[in-house]
């Protein structure tokens, strides 16, 4: 067994658990900004499916991972990397982690208080986590939005550090979490 410190690669869990999380919100994200603005046309309310279906699978998917990472800590920066800029990556990893939490009980709060049904790929349906309330549902949608908004953010930061890693600092950070 390889040593944590001295291991130069995530696990295969801890990658597979990444890359099929950074998919779903990078199809999220724009899905999201499309359903938000009615620019679904007549595909809207399969778009909304969509995006209600991929959010329910977001919830477990999410706490699978953070509970694999609190049993399987990430490896450690390099320790050249300045105490601020490993500062600001934690706190995007954890704030990434809360918010992709959250994110999908405020939608399922939101669409339940709109009294909207939340089908899973046409497999079972949630049930409402909220009372029927229009006036919350439109205030929950707005804050669903500014966390989507967030999310982006951070997903952003987050790549654009990964990227810095590989063509400016040119270490093993990015390749570490994509070939092991």
């Amino acid at each position: 067994m390889t040593d944590r410190k001295t291991s130069t690669a995530y696990s295969v869990t801890a990658r597979t658990l990444h890359w099929i999380t950074a998919t779903l919100v990078l199809i999220m994200l724009p899905l999201g900004v499309i359903i938000a603005n009615d620019w679904g046309g007549p595909l809207q309310d399969p778009l909304y499916n969509l995006h209600r279906s991929i959010g329910a699978v977001i919830i477990p998917l999410v706490i699978l991972r953070l509970g694999y990472r609190l049993m399987h800590p990430p490896l450690p920066l390099p320790e050249d990397i300045p105490p601020l800029q490993q500062l600001a990556a934690h706190a995007t990893h954890w704030a990434l982690y809360a918010l992709l939490i959250v994110q999908p009980f405020v939608g399922w709060a939101a669409t339940s208080a709109y009294r909207a049904p939340i089908m899973v790929f046409g497999l079972f349906e949630l049930p409402p986590i909220w009372p029927e309330d229009r006036a919350m549902s439109d205030r929950l949608f707005v804050v669903h939005g500014l966390i989507g908004a967030t999310i982006a953010c951070l997903a952003a930061a987050h790549i654009g550090a990964a990227l810095y890693h590989h063509f400016v600092r040119k270490d093993r950070v990015l390749m570490r979490m994509i070939t092991g």
